[in-house]
């Protein structure tokens, strides 16, 4: 039994357009995937220790989260300026950095009930 071919229409065209932004990091070279998740994992321990180290020495959390969100911003409105397209590896390292660092922020804040 064969398949009937796909029709294009607008559900089938936003079915792949999910399909692509959801699992777009999977394809691709091994290279490109595991530099990724590399940074993404050293934006979430960066995130975490960062956080503790300057609470320490600052003795205030809001300058130091503050301060780590003006920093992640200016990333962001520096990349939508430059990059025009598919980025490259070292702007894919860079949001997953970005994004690592969020989610531990965010993660701290859950823990700490603030």
């Amino acid at each position: 039994m064969t398949r009937l071919p796909v029709r294009a229409t607008r559900f089938e065209r936003l079915q792949r357009q999910l399909a692509g932004g959801l699992f777009g990091a999977l394809r691709g070279p091994w290279r490109r995937r595991s530099l990724g998740l590399l940074a993404l994992l050293l934006g979430l321990y960066a995130g975490n220790n960062v956080t503790v180290y300057w609470l320490a020495r600052l003795g205030a959390r809001p300058p130091v989260v503050l301060a780590l969100v003006v920093v992640l911003e200016l990333v962001v409105r520096l990349r939508t300026r430059v990059v025009k397209g598919e980025p490259g590896l070292g702007w894919l390292m860079a949001d997953n950095l970005r994004i690592g660092l969020v989610y531990a922020v965010v993660l701290e804040a859950f823990k700490l009930g603030s």
